[in-house]
This record gives C-alpha cells, structure tokens and sequence, in this order.
C-alpha cells in the first residue's frame, strides 16, 4: 500500500491517509440525502436517486484513488442537481430525456477525458487565476460552513446577516471550532477530524445527534437504464448538453486545481495524472445518469481531507469505501448528516487554509490581480464555483488585450471566454 499509493513521497503514512478519508467523508456525506431530496421534487423515486448517488461518488473516488493517486473524492454536484430539477419543472420535460442530456454530457466528457484539452487548460490557465480560484473556493466552502452552523443567515436586506448565537446547533458549531482550533493551534495531528469527533460526542450527550432509525438497513434495489436518449435528439436538447458539459467541466477542473494547489500536487503548473483524474468524473457523470442522478464532479469538501493531511488516493480510497457502505448504514450516515454543527467548523478553517496562495499574487499588477479578485468575489456571492471561473476567464483576456498584452494569453483562453459570454448570458444556472 506504501508502494502503490507513494506514501513516503508524500510524507504521508496509512494513518494519516484513513484520519483524512473519514474527514472528507463526513463533511461531503449530506450529498447522500441531500441529493435524493432535490431530484424527487423532479419526479425521481428517492431510492433510485439515493443508490445512484452512492454508486456514482463510489465510483468516481474509487477511480480518483486508484488510477490518478490524489486525495480529492467525487458526488453529483450541488447545484447541477437544482439545476437539473428546474429544467423538468420549468419546461415539462420528463426525468428520463434530461438523464438523457446527463447520459450525452458524460459521453463527450470521456471523449475529451481522452484528449489534452483538459490538461491543455490546467496548463494555460494563469498563476493568478489559479490561486485566484484556489482562494475563491476557500471562501465558498468558509462561507458554506458559516451558513451550516448559523453564525449567519439570510437577510432580506443585507443578503446575509449575524445569527442568533445562542441556538443550540450554532451554539454547539462555534464550541467545536473553537475545540479544533485549539487543537490546530497545539498541532495536534488529525486536528479537524478530533473536532468532528468531539463535536459529534457533545451533539450526542446533548440529545442532537440521535440514531431513531437504528444502525443499520438493507440497501434499496438499483435501477438501471432509465432514461430517453432518443427524445434528446427528438426534442433538440443539445444546449442542456452544452450547460452540464461547460458547467462541469470547470467546476471539476477549478476543484481539482484549488484543491491540488492546497495539497502541493501541482508541479510547474501542471497536475500530473490528469487524464486519470479528469476519466473519474467523466465516468461517474456518465454510469451516474445510467442508475439516475445528475452530473458528478470533485467535491470542494475533499480541501477538509487535504487540511486534516491527506496527500494520496489513499484518502480517496476510505472515502469510496465508506460511500459503499453508507448504502448499508444510512440511519447513521442519516443522523450525522443531519447535525450540520459537526462539519461546519471544518469547512470555516479549510477556507482559511486555502486563502495562503494569495501571498504571490502581483496586487499592484492590476491586469493580473484583478481577474483574481473577480473569482473570489463571484464564487462566495454567485454560490457558484463554475460562475466564479467564467468571471475570471472572461476579465483576464479582456483586460490584456486592452493592455496589447495579447499574445501573453493562451488562445484556449479566448475560446473559453466566448463560451462563458455564451453560456452567462442564454444559458445561466441559478
């Protein structure tokens, strides 16, 4: 297992590995819930989506460990799933003919999976705009975290707002942020994942965390197969290919980029194995629609992984492991999923960790800088990773062509930004 995963190249070891799998799982396990929820407002049986999410994040994480070695798991992206939702709403189209889009989007993943534009991209995309998109996510998934826990809230007025302090699961999420800081602050390894644990035993003696349904149950029966793609071609669905490939496409590749960044796996800018990381989520996207979930990608969550050290596809490996046997323990995943108190500190402090790439941006080069700025004002506000990168795809050739800084800019770059101009403004997803 040393051998396989190169722990020791990592300065990493098994424990830490497993510490960081449980950590990532954890913090990413509501999608488990979560998902079903969103996609049965569209039609979809909750059991059918309930397996087919836990077969596609399985899946994909089990790729990410074993062929591409890196610590980042994947699930049925938030938002692409509202999204999803809406489209059968909004224009009566059956579940079947948009898994089938789902079906179509996966197929053209895995044929550019197969290509350099992917990597191609990675190394294009500028220093700046990558710690840009590092720092951004850092901010979303803090933000997240703050929401969770209710240390603020929704204000009509202001956006967003101070939360009652004293509620009892915000109450019990700042008490286990402020246990995990103090033990980050003594370097006590595995820190983020013992306040979890703490968090979770004080949620427990305090009547939050309860196991009602028991521990165990036996998994639903999948269902295979059921989608329409003849009815894509019929009814002319092609742009809601476009908007789940564009979208997914930089939502798994800003993940991947901030959260490797974050973890020190980038190597001159470039992130080795990509095509093995890139075949994961193109994989999961596509065998997911064929048990009925929508589009997967890498989980910004994975960065609470990175922070608690992991390094490998070790970590990867625990959390798709314990995806495959959530299936058979969902009254536990069920409870813990639900005291929202026991990640949202973990969340809050990765977000801090992920800001530190900031320190070599060029803030007095306002070409360079201002880009980056852009990303990490859009993604927190937007609760859009992908918007905050069409944000900052768009600015950076715009802003160097003006300056006649033109040729410095990598011609995927204008490609790209013509299909975010594109893509923002005939085919938004809120």
């Amino acid at each position: 297992m040393n051998k396989y995963f190169k722990l020791e190249k990592n300065d990493t070891n098994i424990r830490t590995e497993v510490t960081a799998g449980f950590t990532t799982f954890l913090t990413m396990v509501y999608i488990i819930f979560v998902n079903p929820g969103i996609l049965q407002a569209a039609g979809v049986p909750f059991d059918q989506v309930f397996m087919a999410t836990i077969i596609s994040a399985g899946l994909g994480t089990l790729i990410m460990a074993l062929f591409a070695n890196y610590p980042i798991a994947l699930a049925p992206g938030m938002g692409l799933n509202a999204y999803f939702a809406t489209i059968v709403g909004a224009q009566g189209l059956s579940y079947q003919s948009v898994f089938g889009t789902v079906f179509l989007a996966g197929i053209l993943f895995i044929l550019l999976s197969l290509t350099k534009v992917r990597e191609t991209l990675i190394e294009a995309i500028p220093t700046s705009l990558k710690f840009g998109i590092t720092a951004g996510i850092g901010l979303f998934i803090a933000f997240l975290g703050l929401r969770m826990s209710g240390i603020v809230v929704a204000n009509p007025e202001n956006l967003v707002s101070l939360g009652d302090l004293i509620q009892p699961i915000t109450l019990l999420s700042i008490v286990g942020l402020l246990v995990t800081l103090i033990l980050i602050a003594l370097e006590v390894k595995g820190a983020l994942f013992l306040g979890m644990i703490f968090t979770g035993i004080t949620g427990f003696f305090t009547g939050h965390l309860e196991f009602q349904n028991g521990f165990f149950s036996l998994p639903p029966t999948p269902v295979f197969f059921d989608l329409d793609i003849a009815s894509v071609f019929s009814q002319g669905l092609y742009a809601i290919v476009f908007v789940f490939l564009l979208i997914t496409l930089f939502d798994t590749t800003g993940t991947l980029i901030g959260v490797s960044e974050q973890a020190g796996l980038m190597q001159d800018g470039k992130l080795p194995n990509a095509k093995s990381a890139f075949m994961a989520d193109a994989v999961a996207t596509t065998v997911g629609s064929t048990f009925g979930t929508s589009p997967s990608t890498a989980y910004v969550e994975s960065a609470s992984g990175v922070g608690a050290g992991g390094r490998t596809g070790l970590t990867s490996l625990v959390v798709a492991l314990l995806f495959f046997a959530a299936m058979f323990f969902s009254p536990v995943v069920e409870a813990v999923a639900n005291l929202s108190a026991i990640t949202a500190p973990v969340l809050i402090i990765v977000g801090f960790y992920m800001m530190q790439g900031l320190a070599q941006i060029e803030w007095k080069n306002f070409i360079e800088a201002f880009p980056t700025f852009a990303i990490i004002l859009t993604m927190p506000l937007t609760s859009s990773i992908a918007t905050g990168i069409a944000v900052g795809f768009i600015t950076y050739p715009l802003l160097k062509l003006i300056k006649g800084q033109g040729k410095e800019v990598h011609w995927i770059l204008y490609v790209f930004a013509v299909l975010f101009i594109i893509q923002l403004t005939f085919f938004p997803m809120h």
